[in-house]
């Protein structure tokens, strides 16, 4: 069983900076991606960033030069540096990994319960 906690949500005044954290625990043979996603209220999930298991990453047009995704093999966590907060990236943010269980097992993916993160104006 995979289990993703995640960290460091809260509310930041526009400008601010958050940085969130997912750890990844459990039978974990190997992760290919992780990355982050955010739901805000009527919206749809989007993806928000995502990073190789080999450090290539890839953001969302709107949280670029804003948002820095990267991650820690040893300790199979996931960070979301996000800086120069808006009001419009307020939502609730998942982490989400692609991992394999055992070494012959289907890549598959996971998700985080999610943390709120609030930008006021």
């Amino acid at each position: 069983q995979v289990q993703l906690v995640e960290s460091g949500g809260g509310l930041v005044q526009a400008g601010g900076s958050l940085r969130l954290s997912c750890a990844a625990s459990g039978s974990i043979f190997s992760i290919n991606t992780m990355g982050w996603y955010r739901q805000a209220p009527g919206n749809q999930r989007e993806l928000v960033a995502i990073i190789t298991s080999g450090g290539i990453t890839d953001y969302e047009d709107s949280v670029k030069g804003r948002f820095t995704v990267s991650r820690d093999n040893a300790k199979n966590t996931v960070y979301l540096q996000m800086n120069s907060l808006k009001p419009e990236d307020t939502a609730v943010y998942y982490c989400n990994i692609n991992a394999q269980v055992a070494r012959y097992d289907l890549l598959t993916f996971y998700w985080g319960q999610g943390t709120q993160v609030t930008v006021s104006s």
